[in-house]
């Protein structure tokens, strides 16, 4: 079987789990356990907290020590029990608890499946900038999956979503097996211990630091939509003009055209990131952002708000993959082979890190604090993030130095 073929199997495997409750969790903690915003935004941070901790901590151990195919494996492993745990809980405190431990085995692995692929397609003489998009593409279509077999099963409200997350978990684990073995760079020099370490003193380069600064800020305003996309959909089931709409029978389909364009906008990163360069690309995905969240606000299920709400799935995927994906390429561009995984972690901690765990916790307040009753003032709530989208586009256009060369960018080995 084709390195690629047996790329995207991990790949859809690996985002099937996470779509199998991301979306959905927060409505069903809001409204089958009844947690408040806050502390729905504290479970969300979890995932936050395990990212700024643990991504850097096992790319260090998979540059050096553990090959990342076995890393890979054991952090799945560690995750599938988790989630059978969550499944029982019902309190807040608990729930954030055992989420943190699931956070802490799933985050890395995020940062560990792309330093698979980058390397089994470096070990294939395959060009990363046009091979990994479309490897990704099929994590999109595994996360699209889930996230409709939750939704026409009727699962959304119900803990059976952390039931098949967790099968999910242990299906990756025994795939995992068969995944080709990703050498460790070594660990014997002081020359190699010096170069693991540079993953961390990339701050010391402006333009890098600069860049892992707005990758965490972005990074909160993923996990903004991530958390309250759904409750706010399945809010509209109070109007009784809306009750019976397709917007609240089936929210996560209508979400999931999110990911849906993701599909299509992955595929369009080579061509972007080549003839623009990662300053405009980060750019439009702010832009992209600030747009997701002004539809949320004047969407609704009637026939002219759902046109909106449709736009703004549409424009997700822009707003996504354009500072997620493109990140993690460019990373791979700018750093060498022997600190790739480090490079990765280091990335996905400020990403799913620093930034998730400010923006569920922030976001979270914000929520409550525009809630009057029990009743959630949706629009006010998504202007203000379009708002904050739309002040870091401004910012990062005089603050990040990049001059683009795409003939560099063309002719660059995977990993240097």
């Amino acid at each position: 079987m084709a390195i690629s073929v047996r790329l995207k199997i991990m790949s859809f495997l690996q985002y099937f789990i996470w779509g199998s409750w991301l979306v959905t969790l927060g409505s069903y903690m809001i409204k089958t356990l009844n947690f408040s915003g806050a502390s729905v935004g504290m479970v969300y941070s979890t995932k936050g907290i395990a990212a700024i901790i643990m991504p850097g901590l096992i790319g260090i151990i998979a540059d050096r020590w553990l090959r990342a195919d076995r890393a890979y494996l054991l952090c799945h492993l560690v995750g599938a029990g988790a989630l059978f745990y969550a499944a029982q809980v019902d309190s807040p405190e608990l729930m954030f608890w055992v989420m943190l431990v699931n956070a802490l085995a799933f985050m890395p692995t995020i940062a560990l499946s792309n330093t698979i692929s980058y390397s089994c397609l470096a070990q294939a003489g395959l060009d990363t900038v046009t091979h990994f998009p479309p490897i990704r593409v099929y994590g999109t279509l595994g996360f699209i999956a889930a996230m409709w077999s939750i939704n026409l099963l009727g699962l959304e409200l119900s803990n059976l979503q952390l039931y098949i997350a967790c099968g999910s978990s242990l299906l990756l684990v025994g795939y995992s097996l068969t995944l080709p073995a990703i050498p460790v760079a070594g660990k014997g020099d002081s020359q190699q211990k010096k170069s693991v370490w540079q993953a961390f003193v990339l701050f010391k380069k402006p333009r890098m630091a600069v860049f892992f600064v707005f990758a965490m800020l972005l990074g909160a305003v993923l996990q903004i939509t991530n958390i309250f996309g759904s409750p706010f959909l399945h809010d509209f089931a109070k109007d009784p003009a809306f009750s019976d709409s397709f917007v609240v029978k089936y929210p996560s389909i209508l979400l999931s055209v999110s990911q849906m364009s993701e599909v299509f906008f992955i595929l369009t990163i080579p061509y972007f990131l080549k003839r623009f360069g990662i300053k405009t690309v980060m750019l439009m995905s702010m832009i992209a952002w600030m747009l997701r969240f002004a539809l949320f606000a004047w969407g609704d299920p009637s026939a002219t708000g759902v046109v909106l709400l449709l736009m703004s799935m549409i424009v997700y995927g822009c707003a996504f993959d354009f500072f997620n994906i493109s990140g993690s390429v460019f990373v791979e561009q700018e750093v060498s082979a022997d600190i790739r995984a480090s490079a990765q972690g280091l990335f996905m901690t400020m990403v799913n890190g620093v930034g998730a765990w400010v923006g569920s916790l922030l976001s979270g307040m914000a929520v409550d604090y525009f809630s009057l009753d029990g009743v959630k003032d949706w629009q006010t709530i998504w202007l203000v993030f379009a708002a904050y989208s739309l002040a870091l586009a401004v910012v990062f256009y005089f603050c990040f130095r990049f001059k683009h060369q795409p003939e560099k960018m063309a002719t660059a080995p995977a990993g240097h």
